[in-house]
């Protein structure tokens, strides 16, 4: 694994940081009040390749590798944690598994439009009683000749209010439990599709995360992805990916706050100088700045592991883990840093620590992740 980045990778980074500030970060205070879905920064992404950054440009995507992705979700959520969550689900939950698991007929169909950002996707795995634990679906789809027809309801499904394609996880055949488990693409329009209400959150407001139902609804087997039950397979092999792509998000946050914090340090005045004087501020910038390098590192491991081939389940786990409560933790000290004006919504520290919490949870929760690294440290030698 090389440390510094390559020329192209560093003209990656020169070009998503300069959308991020001219595009993304004007708009990142009005998101978070309204709730507002960023489409037109969504098209503007998707016009710079940014929508599947890591796909083969022979499939619509951008070309590059996991380690350009991790820094287009980084420099996003730097200045703006839903559209970093927006983009890193069109691009590691949607486009990546119709990547390694689609047919060509599916690429054509589904991904090459996705890649380009002339669709928007969602990935529905989670239900109202199933969240950490995957297996236990409710979901269910009937094959009826060449079609399933699908009964059920999904939750917390983000992009799931704008999606034009849905990767719906469902069960088969539920006296297999996981090995049941079935990825359905459903297409927006679908009858018997419904998106329900939509999601009021603590943070990445703008995200359009809804409820999905489905009530006999009908679709094609040529729309499964995989054959019938590798859907747990195919969803548990996409989140790995997805965990770099939540890493390196949180790490975007945390950077944002530490800037905000570094600066607001240097302007503030108290007891005759700025407050970057004293030590206890020191101490606390010294601390973010460390562990963002770390989670920062832990992230590009995770992707570099990702783009060799290998396994990458613990990598992407530890980076998701460290970085998420890295994350809270940086976002918590800039507040310290801002005192009484880090409370108040007039700062981005208090969005970024609010949109921080979130890191923890989604993608697996930190408890989960924990039981993925305990899992492959047990079964080494």
């Amino acid at each position: 694994m090389h440390l510094g980045l390559t020329e192209e990778q560093n003209l990656l980074h020169k070009t998503v940081r300069e959308f991020a500030e001219t595009e993304v970060k004007p708009l990142a205070r009005h998101l978070d009040e309204t709730g507002e879905f960023p489409r037109e920064n969504f098209r503007k992404a998707a016009e710079l390749g940014l929508t599947a950054i890591a796909i083969p440009e022979e499939e619509g995507g951008g070309g590059f590798d996991h380690i350009g992705y991790s820094i287009v979700i980084e420099e996003i959520s730097r200045v703006c944690a839903s559209t970093g969550t927006i983009l890193s689900v069109q691009n590691s939950l949607v486009c990546d598994p119709l990547h390694r698991f689609g047919t060509p007929e599916q690429k054509k169909r589904f991904l090459a439009p996705l890649a380009r950002g002339e669709k928007i996707g969602c990935y529905a795995l989670t239900e109202p009683q199933a969240g950490s634990n995957a297996a236990a679906l409710r979901t269910v789809a009937v094959r009826k000749g060449d079609r399933y027809v699908i009964n059920g309801t999904k939750a917390w499904i983000t992009n799931g209010g704008v999606a034009d394609v849905v990767i719906a996880y469902v069960n088969t055949d539920p006296s297999k439990g996981e090995k049941g488990i079935t990825a359905l693409l459903v297409e927006r329009g679908t009858a018997g599709f419904k998106v329900g209400k939509e999601e009021k959150k603590l943070g990445i407001n703008a995200t359009a995360c809804v409820e999905l139902s489905f009530t006999d609804c009908s679709v094609p087997a040529e729309n499964r992805i995989g054959n019938e039950g590798d859907g747990y397979k195919v969803a548990l092999s996409t989140l790995d990916g997805g965990r770099i792509g939540i890493a390196s998000q949180a790490v975007g946050i945390a950077q944002g706050a530490f800037d905000e914090a570094l600066r607001y340090s240097g302007e503030r005045q108290a007891f005759g100088g700025p407050i970057s004087q004293f030590q206890a501020i020191q101490f606390m910038l010294a601390d973010m700045s460390t562990e963002i390098e770390a989670a920062r590192l832990l992230a590009r491991r995770a992707a570099w592991k990702q783009d060799t081939g290998a396994r990458f389940s613990m990598e992407a786990a530890m980076a998701k883990l460290f970085a998420s409560e890295m994350a809270t933790r940086v976002t918590h000290k800039a507040i310290q840093i801002h005192g009484g004006n880090g409370y108040s919504r007039e700062y981005p520290v208090e969005r970024m620590y609010r949109d921080a919490r979130i890191t923890e949870i989604y993608e697996g929760t930190s408890e989960i992740q924990r039981l993925v690294i305990s899992a492959w440290v047990l079964k080494s030698p």
